[in-house]
């Protein structure tokens, strides 16, 4: 067994170690379970009081940023020989489609030409697959006779089908895109480098008015600029009133957690849609081919190309994308579980950060500790936290033993652990009313009762954090752990419009 392959197994292994010694030791040893359970349980209560923390200050900082008019802000900055003016700043915006609707498309793209930002510095790329056939291209031709004339440059690009050596996915037709823009229009027409910013989109990525003059501002801002990414907050909310109760709970939690994130730098890598400037993505050579989560692959290649020389730069401004909508229910909670799934499966960043750990030995011990230690541990919590709190704390009730069942421990471990998620619960109910002042404008049918709920909804949460937390990150440890035939490969998420 190669060393790479054993650092694919870690993730798994822990997880599968950590549900089966809960389910052995509490038939085996339930005073020492069912006291672990109460202590991490405290822990988890905890953890919910940060975490809230910083979601509050996350949020109100990112309210009084969208309020700010940044072109305003940029024009105040003053060009020196470290940094250049704003003017000088050109943004390549890269969006990969494949089977999307002309109409998820053309509301990205609206978005863009509504920023208020000049567009002759926009550069654009619409790539497109080979595989999406007619009916893509047929799309990207009307999105380019559309906006093709409101910016600097307009691209198109379509990546081949099949290339050896390649995983089909985002990173693969990102690279091509890249590559063919480099080629095709920043080298001939000698554009510098170091005055790209690039942004890769999601093709449902909408931006606020203001969001290229944060972007910009941040960059501006940051002494160590060519050695950063600049990480926006996702808002699944496009399309936030189609989706059912259980999508909208789902895809406010996935937006709190990279809230939170943001005022905690130090552990922010990239997710999704987000920035960085184009020189090093030219020297690392551009996104991965061969991995299904090039957008967090993206910071460890670059983190291990430049010796730790790397960071994420949070924007506290949002970006808005489309929440999971089928047209039935039940094929919305598949894709939903799907898209956890595909999520997940970033648990393949441990082996690639790990082993290229050890094969750098310029790197400082101290960080390969720190970052080995938090993204192995926020995997493992992500499988198996949950079941711990509402699922397995129960075991040692259930098949503990009559002699545990006598005990006085037996008889608080319920009482206990209601009090403990009941104060927890607080949590949910700050994300319940922090849900309904993130939501779009609403939509006529939308009444005051309709309010009441988009609150009961979070009830569901416990639910949501198994099924669609748990369930789908122990299924992709599991097929990492396994390798062969069960390795995933990138699933797009479905995106639709009522009317398309």
């Amino acid at each position: 067994m190669s060393l790479y392959r054993f650092l694919e197994m870690i993730p798994g292994l822990l997880t599968w170690a950590t549900l089966i010694a809960i389910v052995t030791f509490s038939a085996i040893a339930p005073v020492y379970v069912a006291l672990f359970i109460i202590v991490f349980d405290v822990y988890w209560l905890l953890r919910t009081a940060y975490f809230s923390f910083h979601l509050r200050a996350t949020f109100n900082k990112m309210k009084a940023y969208l309020k700010v008019n940044w072109l305003e802000e940029l024009n105040k900055l003053t060009p020196s020989e470290s940094t250049p003016g704003w003017e000088d700043i050109y943004h390549l915006v890269i969006l990969p489609m494949y089977k999307e609707p002309y109409e998820v498309v053309k509301e990205s793209f609206e978005s863009i030409r509504g920023t208020n930002y000049p567009k002759d510095k926009f550069i654009l790329v619409l790539a497109t697959e080979e595989k999406g056939g007619a009916e893509d291209q047929e799309v990207a031709g009307k999105i380019q006779n559309e906006f093709g004339s409101h910016f600097y440059k307009f691209l198109t690009t379509t990546h081949p089908k099949d290339i050896p050596g390649e995983l089909a996915g985002k990173g693969s037709n990102e690279t091509w895109a890249g590559k063919e823009v480099k080629r095709t229009i920043i080298d001939e027409l000698h554009l510098n480098y170091e005055n790209i910013l690039v942004s890769v989109f999601d093709v449902d990525t909408q931006v606020p008015k203001e969001y290229f003059g944060r972007l910009t501002h941040a960059f501006l801002q940051e002494p160590d600029r060519q050695f950063a990414s600049y990480q926006p907050i996702p808002l699944f909310t496009n399309n936030i009133f189609e989706a059912p109760s259980l999508a909208r709970v789902i895809a406010f939690s996935c937006t709190f957690w990279q809230m939170m994130n943001q005022s905690r730098p130090e552990r922010l890598t990239s997710f999704s849609s987000h920035s960085m400037p184009f020189k090093p993505l030219v020297e690392i050579g551009f996104w991965s081919v061969d991995h299904v989560s090039e957008d967090s692959m993206i910071f460890w290649q670059c983190y291990l190309h430049y010796n730790s020389h790397w960071k994420v730069v949070p924007l506290f401004y949002p970006v808005t994308m489309d929440a999971n909508v089928a047209p039935k229910f039940w094929q919305t909670m598949i894709n939903v579980y799907k898209q956890q799934r595909r999520w997940a499966w970033g648990a393949e960043n441990v082996p690639y950060m790990i082993y290229g750990f050890i094969k750098n030995k310029s790197m400082p011990l101290r960080k390969k500790l720190y970052w080995s230690f938090h993204i192995i541990e926020s995997f493992h919590s992500w499988s198996t936290n949950a079941l711990l709190i509402f699922a397995l704390g129960w075991l040692p009730l259930l098949i503990g033993g009559e002699q545990f069942n006598l005990t006085l421990l037996s008889y608080n471990l319920p009482q206990i652990t209601r009090i403990l998620m009941t104060l927890a619960s607080i949590g949910i109910a700050s994300s319940a009313i922090l849900s309904i002042l993130l939501l779009p404008p609403k939509p006529e049918w939308f009444k005051f009762k309709d309010y009441f709920f988009y609150l009961i909804q979070w009830l569901l949460m416990p639910l949501t954090l198994i099924i669609f937390g748990a369930m789908p990150a122990i299924e992709s440890q599991t097929r990492l752990l396994l390798g062969g035939k069960l390795r995933l490969g990138f699933w797009v998420t479905p995106k639709m419009r009522s009317n398309s």
